[in-house]
């Protein structure tokens, strides 16, 4: 038996209730569940008046809206993001009906314009583009590249020699080089100042007997004599740009490519077909508008127009067949009378600039060009 309690045996028994947590020591099944539910209770007590601070707060700082009791500080309104800088992308990009595509071989980190200048919504600028295209293939059906030539050898020379002068020009020139060097092997080993003699008239003639000599040094020991098909290779020939490339490959090879010369980005520009000023990234944006299989023919069109009516001092506006489809009308002459006089070429019953020009030129009406030194 157990010694007796000196203040009586209800004290003893209750104290010995109040007691017991302490005198445990050994970890029962029992305690640990009882000390759980402990935490548990405290937990929920202390998120209880977390969440009642917390609702007070946003209560007052809002206009009626209350905060529930399971809210917590970690649970705040999501600050906003610092917006990223636009990337720079690795080649030129063209924004198409399916979105954003990137152009290959264009200059890196160049990007067109997104959106067409002015008011006019994409929608509207392709389908102005594409029916001003359709009216000035209706009315120039025989454009052509107004450089002579029989194989791609002497469409590239002529294209080089073209610079800084006119198609007219060079086509009275290189009958004269071609009858003399015919090849890529027979003008590599000129002598230069032979062949600069025969370049004088086009201008800059050292600098382009340069190129030429230079073009089919490269051409024969590169190329095998041939002049390559690919634009990447065209473009490391000496003289040979991305204009003079798409020349070739669209018109002796039937590769597509736009020919981005200064009618070409006078008109462009005229119509608001893009705002850009850098002909890498106006080869583009034209190019978006176009299904690839309308680049050589569209450049023909804008070229043959930008040298017969759309002149860059004094346009012909009177005599404008795409008039009602120019944002541009009026910084020319509107008078007809006064504007058909100033018509070129086959426009204006003048010669055109080929000598040799293709049959459907000459059927339309055409008149060949005279040769060097005529009349």
């Amino acid at each position: 038996m157990g010694e007796q309690d000196p203040t009586g045996g209800r004290k003893t028994a209750k104290r010995g209730k109040s007691a017991a947590p302490k005198q445990t020591s050994a970890r029962t099944p029992a305690s640990k569940t009882a000390s759980k539910t402990a935490g548990k209770t405290a937990d929920k007590a202390a998120s209880r008046t977390a969440g009642k601070t917390a609702g007070q707060k946003t209560a007052a700082g809002t206009t009626g809206t209350r905060t529930t009791a399971k809210t917590s500080p970690a649970q705040k309104a999501p600050t906003a993001k610092p917006t990223k800088p636009p990337r720079k992308p690795a080649h030129a990009e063209v924004v198409t009906e399916k979105g954003t595509v990137p152009v290959v071989n264009v200059a890196p980190a160049k990007t067109v314009a997104s959106k067409p200048p002015g008011n006019e919504s994409r929608t509207t600028l392709v389908r102005r583009a594409r029916r001003i295209n359709r009216e000035l293939a209706e009315v120039y059906p025989y454009a052509h590249p107004e450089l002579d030539f029989e194989n791609p050898f002497q469409l590239i020379v002529a294209t080089v020699l073209s610079a800084q002068t006119t198609d007219l020009r060079v086509n009275q020139t290189t009958p004269g080089l071609f009858a003399r060097y015919p090849t890529p092997e027979d003008l590599a080993a000129a002598n230069p100042e032979e062949v600069e003699e025969i370049l004088r008239p086009t201008g800059f003639f050292r600098a382009k007997t340069k190129s030429v000599i230079g073009l089919s040094k490269a051409l024969v020991e590169d190329f095998g004599g041939e002049v390559p098909g690919r634009l990447e290779d065209l473009v490391k020939l000496p003289g040979v740009g991305r204009k003079t490339a798409f020349v070739v490959l669209g018109n002796a090879f039937g590769r597509p490519g736009i020919t981005v010369d200064t009618h070409f980005q006078r008109l462009v520009r005229r119509w608001q077909w893009t705002a850009e000023t850098d002909p890498d990234k106006i080869e583009a944006a034209v190019g978006s508008l176009f299904p690839k299989s309308d680049w050589t023919m569209l450049s023909h069109h804008v070229i043959f127009h930008g040298r017969r009516i759309c002149h860059a001092r004094k346009p012909a506006c009177g005599a404008c067949p795409i008039a009602p489809l120019c944002p541009a009308y009026g910084e020319g002459e509107t008078d007809p009378e006064k504007a058909r006089k100033l018509l070129k070429y086959e426009k204006g019953g003048l010669p055109g600039q080929r000598l040799k020009p293709p049959q459907a030129y000459l059927d339309a009406g055409g008149i060949p060009a005279p040769p060097l030194r005529a009349g």
